[in-house]
């Protein structure tokens, strides 16, 4: 059996991981850390897994386990890994924005699957995707692969208020939040990064604009996203194109019809539709935050890492929040 460790497990993405690791068959929880809830059972954070474990949260990191994963903060992670010190054989999930851009002194390998499965493999450290940059680059690879992004691409995706994390803001509290929509961080926000490297090492030549409005939606969990670009090829060109990228994708579906964001909530799963408008495209992206666009997409890695089957302990629903 695997054994796995948690750093800053009092969080929402946290929550969503221990839960996968307690019903994963090859994998068992050696220790959760968090500061703040240091000696408190997990369960009295997480309070859908009363009864399911008798884990306690640890102020400390008790014994180096097989993998690691990184569940504090942005910019946590990083100075964490500063601070204590492991040997070369741990690998290492990290779910925050630290190590998700390339540069130099930079090993982690962008866990997006449907990407870099070969490299993920073979990999010891990861930097798990961030959640908005899961659903548009998933809505947009297929065009790069085939050096279709000619024009500048327009995205536009809602997410649940659970995207924010635990800690309750002015944005995310019920009164606010509920029956409610409003725009953050309109054409900058910090995922935009980690899209454009992932469409640039497709199509090294892209450089038009993305264009991306992220949305506080009036949900718990979910994104809801679409991108729409000129793009001349057909539709049946284009599904073809989407379904041939994918194939080896276990949780990247072409949908048929028009989806609608209940097919993806509590599942791994990652819904694409596709429609010709024209000379335009228009992908949707459905996605789990929590799952997809973290916890579920960080077990997907350590899956790869470690040999196993991608979908291995990913069949599970998940906390009804």
């Amino acid at each position: 059996m695997l054994k796995a460790g948690i750093i800053g497990g009092a969080g929402y993405t946290a929550g969503e991981l221990i839960r996968l690791l307690l019903h994963h068959p090859a994998a068992e929880i050696a220790f959760v850390q968090s500061r703040s809830s240091a000696g408190k059972p997990v369960s009295s954070v997480h309070d859908d897994l009363v009864g399911d474990t008798d884990l306690r949260f640890t102020a400390e990191v008790p014994a180096e386990p097989d993998v690691l994963f990184l569940c504090s903060g942005h910019g946590e992670s990083k100075a964490f890994l500063e601070k204590n010190q492991f040997s070369n054989s741990l690998k290492i999930i990290d779910l925050s924005h630290d190590f998700r851009l390339q540069c130099p002194g930079n090993d982690f390998v962008y866990g997006l699957p449907e990407l870099n499965r070969t490299a993920i493999c073979g990999a010891q450290e990861i930097a798990n995707p961030g959640c908005f940059a899961t659903a548009i680059q998933l809505a947009l690879l297929p065009l790069a692969a085939e050096g279709l992004l000619t024009d500048e691409v327009h995205a536009h995706a809602i997410t649940g208020s659970t995207g924010a994390g635990q800690q309750p803001t002015d944005a995310t509290h019920f009164s606010w939040r509920s029956n409610n929509l409003s725009i953050y961080k309109p054409f900058d926000h910090q995922h935009l990064g980690e899209i454009r490297q992932s469409l640039r090492q497709l199509q090294p030549g892209f450089g038009h604009a993305v264009n991306f409005l992220p949305v506080r939606g009036d949900f718990t969990r979910g994104i809801f996203a679409s991108a729409y670009t000129r793009c001349e090829a057909t539709e049946i060109q284009l599904n073809d194109l989407y379904r041939t990228f994918y194939a080896n994708a276990p949780f990247t579906k072409i949908a048929d019809e028009n989806p609608s964001l209940k097919q993806v909530v509590n599942t791994n799963k990652c819904l694409v539709y596709l429609e010709k408008h024209e000379d335009k495209i228009l992908v949707i992206s459905l996605i789990d935050n929590l799952l997809k666009g973290a916890s579920g997409q960080a077990v997907q890695n350590m899956n790869l890492m470690f040999g196993l089957p991608e979908t291995t302990g990913l069949g599970l629903k998940a906390a009804a929040f």
